[in-house]
């Protein structure tokens, strides 16, 4: 079962790096497993600065990021992670052919 959720949170990273290539090469570069002991600082401090989101550099965008990198090393936060990388890649798409047909409609 924990090699399922690894596997199926290894594919959602891709997916999300394929989808935003700005991304592609912090998630990638980070994955491997002599970078635990950057990987986990890093991803508690983006995940305290996800709370800093009225500041101007600090955001919300840092809470999703945080959880992926923690749940590379966290087996119990990989179903959780998956699942919710699923659902907003699925909304991403909604949201990008809503903006498409949106953009076609006004020419």
């Amino acid at each position: 079962m924990a090699d399922r959720n690894l596997d199926r949170l290894n594919r959602q990273i891709r997916a999300l790096s394929d989808r935003l290539p700005v991304l592609a090469p912090l998630l990638s570069g980070l994955q491997g497993r002599p970078y635990a002991l950057l990987r986990i600082p890093l991803a508690l401090l983006l995940v305290a600065g996800s709370f800093l989101a009225i500041l101007p550099v600090f955001g919300i965008w840092m809470l999703p990021l945080g959880l992926v990198l923690l749940a590379v090393d966290l087996p119990a936060l990989r179903p959780m992670v998956g699942a919710l990388l699923i659902r907003g890649r699925r909304r991403l798409t909604l949201w990008w052919r809503m903006w498409e047909n949106w953009r076609a409609n006004r020419r």
